[in-house]
């Protein structure tokens, strides 16, 4: 394998660096660095995989002094030139395409930065897959597409088709591109469907890393929908785990697809979606409520409305994954949490 990982800097990206790294294959990583959140965080990330600052814009890159096998570039995605440029220089057996821009909040403050990241970034990287050939496209969508779906738990085999905020819309709009490319041009392509992943090295826009560090400084910490929404929190190894697996098994064509009975999971074509989630939702006040305990202090909330862009429940049904791939996240929210305590204190220093 030849792997590249786009979003490497990111918490997602620099774990699965990592893991890849450490079995010896090559991985060519790429991130912008932008600053929708701390940049010092994400070098600090690139820093844990050996990678030095001062080499990412080199036109070779830099390479890790942890792993060998391990180089990374500071490029942008949306800039065609430089994604043609990589692909040429980097015969890629897969890629691993979790580049995106986060948030569904900020997604209602700078709706164009979304089609610029998510939506013209990713076809650039089909047309990579494409041209070149790649064995396997591996792409991350997120449980946000599920929107105004009723129907719980959540399963691919939902219709998605009324996204509550833009980046879910942009990234049920990278679901439905690679379908074309996977119809097209049979470039295998398998969608994951993140759900709530934290966990060591996460990012602090999402809600357990600011609610620690509010309630280690004992300030307020705001609690939407007066705390009754339930998510779906999946550990990041799990995660990890779930792509590795799932780079390893190339999308294949649904032989008993029916025209008349469509599953949006499935294709003729080699396409796939997948949910990964824990498939067990945990209630935003029991979760607060395990937070308390390993940070050793009550935290101060204050309850508020359900914000716009948001939905009440998150719960990822992952029989497909289990069938399919024989995996299923499994690490119990109390560990998981205890972890990125742990890695919180050390890190931040409080």
């Amino acid at each position: 394998m030849k792997i590249l990982i786009t979003g490497a800097a990111g918490f997602i990206g620099s774990h699965l660096s990592h893991s890849l790294s450490a079995r010896g294959i090559e991985v060519i990583g790429v991130d912008n660095l932008n600053t929708y959140y701390s940049t010092r965080l994400k070098l600090d990330r690139l820093a844990d995989l050996g990678v030095p600052e001062t080499d990412l814009d080199s036109p070779g890159g830099a390479i890790s002094t942890r792993y060998p096998t391990l180089r990374m570039y500071r490029g942008n995605l949306a800039d065609r030139a430089f994604v043609e440029s990589l692909f040429a220089a980097h015969p890629f057996t897969h890629v691993c395409h979790l580049a995106a821009q986060a948030g569904v909040r900020y997604s209602l403050e700078a709706p164009l930065s979304y089609i610029d990241s998510n939506i013209t970034a990713f076809a650039h990287i089909l047309e990579g897959c494409r041209h070149w050939e790649v064995d396997h496209l591996v792409f991350a969508s997120s449980s946000s597409v599920y929107g105004l779906n009723g129907h719980i738990p959540y399963s691919t085999s939902d219709n998605v088709d009324h996204p509550v905020s833009l980046y879910a819309a942009t990234k049920k709009s990278n679901e439905l591109m690679a379908h074309t490319y996977a119809h097209l041009y049979r470039v295998p392509c398998t969608g994951l469907r993140f759900f709530t992943v934290y966990g060591p090295w996460g990012r602090p826009d999402m809600a357990y890393y600011h609610f620690s560090r509010a309630i280690l400084e004992g300030t307020p910490i705001q609690v939407f929908k007066e705390g009754n929404m339930r998510r779906d929190f999946t550990y990041i190894d799990d995660i990890v785990e779930g792509i590795m697996r799932i780079l390893e098994s190339p999308a294949q064509p649904n032989p008993n697809w029916d025209t008349s009975r469509p599953d949006p999971a499935t294709s003729p074509a080699p396409y796939r979606l997948y949910n990964l989630g824990n498939d067990q939702p945990v209630a935003l006040l029991d979760f607060i409520g395990i937070l308390e305990n390993e940070l050793g202090r009550k935290a101060n909330t204050i309850m508020m409305p359900m914000q716009p862009g948001d939905v009440a429940q998150t719960w990822a049904d992952v029989s497909d994954l289990k069938r399919d791939i024989g995996f299923q996240p499994s690490t119990p929210l109390s560990e998981g949490i205890r972890a990125f305590v742990k890695w919180y204190k050390t890190y931040h220093r409080p």
